[in-house]
């Protein structure tokens, strides 16, 4: 799972790839780190009650924090919350995937995950990746609401890259193209877990 990000964009270029409303969204660009509020692309109606209306939703780009506050039973959380899907049979997160309301994507120019040595100093070494293919790309995730308007994003396997970094999870990265992104956020779960998946090394790169 990724530590923190990059998305350095700004919020009407990010909302034009991805054809949503930017509305007064006041992201620059720059770095992500637990506990921050980033730019979510959104097409659920949020905090509106009652059955989801007939037709397509406009996608819409939101601040949200990164970081969901666990539930009651849970009493050593993380300070940040829960940044992460792990299980997605948890029951804390099933309906919120199985609604695609509820289902959101995180804008990411690169991210970053922590190397399995160390540099010179002893200080942990930092991996940044980014996709050869996509310069703006999709990280799946989904959104809560409490007291606060909290996003997590969904984690898989590794792939080779990132097994080489020695970590046992990457971010789930979407696919390229208006057809996943539509699926993510506005299609059935039964055929939206698919994407679910690792992103093909031979499309990343690490970066410095």
């Amino acid at each position: 799972m990724p530590m923190l990000y990059r998305l350095d964009a700004p919020a009407k270029a990010v909302a034009r790839q991805f054809g949503a409303r930017a509305n007064d969204d006041p992201w620059a660009g720059g770095h992500v780190a637990p506990g921050q509020f980033a730019p979510v692309i959104t097409a659920g109606r949020e905090m509106i009650a009652g059955p989801r209306p007939s037709g397509r939703q406009p996608r819409r780009m939101v601040p949200r924090l990164w970081g969901v506050p666990p539930p009651p039973s849970v009493h050593d959380a993380p300070r940040h919350g829960i940044l992460s899907v792990r299980n997605l049979e948890s029951p804390f997160w099933i309906g919120n995937l199985r609604n695609s309301e509820f289902r959101c994507v995180v804008p990411c120019t690169a991210f970053m995950e922590w190397g399995a040595t160390r540099d010179r100093e002893g200080k942990r070494r930092q991996c940044w990746f980014a996709l050869e293919d996509q310069p703006i790309f999709a990280m799946a995730a989904v959104w809560k609401d409490s007291e606060i308007p909290g996003f997590a994003l969904l984690t898989c396997e590794p792939n080779a890259a990132l097994r080489f970094a020695g970590r046992d999870s990457m971010p789930v990265i979407l696919p390229p193209g208006p057809e996943a992104l539509d699926l993510w956020l506005n299609g059935g779960w039964d055929r939206a877990k698919a994407l679910v998946a690792p992103y093909s090394s031979s499309l990343m790169r690490e970066r410095g």
